[in-house]
């Protein structure tokens, strides 16, 4: 049982390396410089390593920054004191988790051959370098270039300089950073001038991404997505909040879908699978308390809006999974 779920609190020693002048001078940057999108990112890290009993992120401290780190071990540990029947982060985990899995699956299905994996709006994502299951895969990384670059950095300070140690490291077959705006026309060019196959098998990875996009652009993701399902075999791994949990921030969640698993049908995926955190499959022993916010809403029919118990906005996140096929479905 991990600290969390045990009551008490995760171990939490910063490592030295955080220390360093070109971590240090990084990380100021970015408080200072970036806007609360890009610095969503090391959030993101900072959940991952704070739940590192069942996530394996060595990179993880580095890319979040002492900031962040901080940040939320003290909200997992005003969480743990106050008993509180969900803990800071859990969601992150989950969702890292059921991303992991889902990954790994469809690189299964795709019965060898290798593949390709594209993570849209990739931050400070680092399944490179950790999941095993890439170790034939060509993958995709597009964010903005100052978050691209700011991970290239940190993580080419926090290993050795020379080509081969680096190889060691990537667990990927091979790993392309394509700098690209989502919210552009172009980005799906670059990712095919950075040597994206259109008639390759693709696992398309949006992880935490679609509802800071406004909905005309999501709905263009996600159909330049789909119209490019007809070469190849195509799996989506998405995730998308209803409308009730695009109020909890309104300046930074535009895009939501209250029923994404009819959406991405109309769009022309196929084999459409929703799930809600805390369901089986997105559960990962992290859920056990059936009163937390997760579990109740599972039980609510997800046409309610606010909880009939309490009042408060019944907030949602949907996991995708779809898939797209070529006309004779022969996988290349």
């Amino acid at each position: 049982m991990s600290n969390q779920q045990n009551g008490s609190l995760p171990d939490f020693i910063l490592p030295d390396s955080l220390y360093t002048e070109t971590i240090r001078e990084v990380h100021s940057a970015v408080e200072h410089d970036w806007d609360s999108l890009r610095q969503s990112a090391c959030q993101t890290a900072a959940g991952r390593a704070l739940w590192k009993h069942v996530i394996h992120d060595p990179l993880a401290e580095l890319l979040a920054g002492e900031t962040y780190l901080k940040k939320l071990y003290e909200k997992i540990k005003k969480d743990i004191l106050n008993n509180a029947k969900e803990i800071s982060g859990v969601i992150i985990a989950v969702r890292t988790l059921w991303f992991d899995k889902g990954i790994e699956a469809a690189l299964t299905s795709f019965d060898g051959g290798g593949a390709q994996v594209v993570i849209l709006g990739a931050g400070m994502d680092t399944r490179a370098y950790r999941l095993s299951c890439l170790k034939d895969s060509n993958m995709f990384e597009v964010d903005f270039p100052e978050v691209l670059q700011m991970k290239t950095t940190i993580v080419e300070a926090a290993t050795e300089t020379t080509d081969e140690q680096k190889h060691q490291l990537m667990m990927a077959k091979s790993l392309n950073r394509v700098a690209a705006d989502l919210r552009g026309k172009d980005w799906l060019e670059k990712l095919q001038e950075s040597g994206l196959k259109l008639n390759k098998n693709t696992v398309w990875v949006l992880e935490g991404i679609l509802y800071y996009l406004s909905h005309s652009n999501a709905m263009e993701v996600l159909k330049i997505i789909a119209n490019n399902c007809t070469s190849a075999h195509t799996v989506l791994l998405a995730d998308f909040m209803n409308k009730q949990s695009t109020t909890m921030s309104t300046s930074n969640f535009h895009f939501y879908s209250d029923y994404p698993d009819e959406l991405l049908p109309s769009l022309g995926f196929s084999d459409v699978k929703l799930s809600q955190i805390g369901d089986p499959d997105a559960h990962f022993g992290l859920l056990h308390d059936p009163l937390n916010l997760f579990n109740k809403l599972r039980n609510l029919p997800r046409s309610l809006q606010t909880h009939p118990d309490d009042g408060t906005p019944c907030c949602r996140l949907y996991l995708l999974q779809a898939s797209g096929e070529p006309p004779n479905k022969t996988i290349l």
